[in-house]
C-alpha cells in the first residue's frame, strides 16, 4: 500500500481508498460498474450502518463504490480506514449475505404523450432525430418492435442500486444476466428538460425523475404515482419524503391510460398506495438462478 496526496491506494484492481478533505472518505470498489459490485457495495453499507461505529456521521451508497461523513474529532479517518478494510475483509462471501428488501410494483404508461412531445422537442439533442426514443433503444438493443423491447425492460426488476444525482432518483440494475441487460447512452447533448414522474434510461440504468428538470437519459414512458412527495400526505411517504431505498426491487409494469388516470386521481385524493412486498433476497440465489428466483419475487408481489 501506498499513500500520497491524501490518497490510500491499494494493488490494481483492489478497493480504493479516497480522503475529501477532513470529513469524508470515498471506498471505490472497482472501475467499472456492476450488478455484482454495487450488490458488495449495499452488503457493506448495510453492515458499516449496523456497526454504529463512533464518528461516523453519514453513509452515502453509489453504484460501485461509497461514501462517508465522518466527524474527526471523534474518529480520526486513517483508523476508519483500517476498520473499513477489515469490515470488507469480512464480507469477502456477500453473494451468499441475504438483504431484508421490498419489491415495489411500479405502473408505467410507455408512449405517453408528455414524454413523447419533450422527446420531439429536443431532436436536435439526440443520436438519431428521426427516431424517438423506444424506437432508437429498441433497434441499438436488437430487439424487432418497440413492444418487444419494452416486454424485456418489465421482465425482470430493477435493483435500486443508490439514490441520487437529483435527490430522490432511484437508479436501477435490471435482474437479468448481464448477456441480457439493456444499455443505451444518454443524449448527445442534455434536455434543459425532463417531466416529473417520467421513465427513463441511461447506460445500463434505469430511472425515474423525481420532479421536472434537466437530463439526458433516453424517455421510455411516465409513472402515475410519485416517488417523493415533501407533504408527506400519502401513507407511503409518512416515513419519509422519498419512497425508494437502496435495495429496492422495483418491478416496472406496463398499464394503459385508463389505469394511469386511476392512479392519479386516487394520488389526487390521498388514497394511493404502493403495492409491494417484503422479501428476503440472497443474491448467491440469483446468481444461479436468474428467472426461477425472479419469478418467485413477482409470484410473491401478485400472488399465483
Amino acid at each position: 500500500m501506498t499513500a500520497r496526496l491524501g490518497v490510500l491506494t491499494e494493488p490494481p484492481r483492489g478497493t480504493h481508498y479516497t480522503f475529501g478533505g477532513d470529513e469524508w472518505i470515498v471506498v471505490q470498489l472497482s472501475e467499472a460498474m456492476s450488478l455484482d459490485v454495487n450488490l458488495k457495495a449495499q452488503v457493506l453499507t448495510r453492515a458499516l450502518a449496523e456497526k454504529a461505529l463512533p464518528g461516523i456521521v453519514e453513509i452515502c451508497l453509489s453504484n460501485a463504490s461509497y461514501m462517508v461523513r465522518i466527524d474527526p474529532d471523534v474518529v480520526r479517518p486513517t483508523v476508519l480506514v483500517e476498520q473499513l478494510r477489515e469490515l470488507e475483509a469480512a464480507h469477502s462471501d456477500f453473494r451468499s449475505i441475504t438483504l431484508r428488501t421490498r419489491i415495489v410494483d411500479v405502473p408505467v404508461l410507455f408512449e405517453d404523450e408528455w414524454t413523447a412531445a419533450t422527446v420531439q422537442r429536443f431532436r436536435d439533442r439526440h443520436q438519431r432525430p428521426d427516431l424517438t426514443d423506444l424506437e432508437f433503444a429498441a433497434e441499438l438493443n436488437g430487439y424487432g418492435s418497440t413492444d418487444e423491447f419494452i416486454d424485456a425492460m418489465v421482465s425482470a426488476p430493477a435493483l435500486v442500486s443508490m439514490i441520487g444525482f437529483v435527490p430522490t432518483v432511484p437508479w436501477g440494475y435490471q435482474l437479468v444476466p448481464e448477456e441480457r441487460q439493456i444499455e443505451v447512452p444518454k443524449y448527445v447533448r442534455p434536455r434543459t428538460f425532463s417531466p416529473e414522474r417520467a421513465f427513463a434510461w441511461g447506460g445500463a440504468f434505469s430511472a425515474i425523475y423525481p420532479v421536472d428538470g434537466a437530463g439526458g437519459y433516453q424517455l421510455f414512458g411516465m409513472c402515475p404515482a410519485p416517488i417523493v412527495q415533501p407533504e408527506q400526505t400519502l401513507h407511503d411517504f409518512r416515513e419519509s419524503f422519498a419512497f425508494p431505498r437502496p435495495g429496492d426491487l422495483f418491478n416496472y409494469r406496463r398499464i394503459e391510460r385508463e389505469e394511469f388516470d386511476e392512479i392519479r386521481a386516487r394520488v389526487t385524493e390521498g388514497s394511493f398506495r404502493y403495492r409491494l412486498a417484503e422479501l428476503d433476497f440472497t443474491p448467491a440465489e440469483w446468481f444461479a438462478r436468474p428467472d426461477e428466483t425472479v419469478a418467485a419475487m413477482q409470484e410473491l408481489l401478485y400472488g399465483a
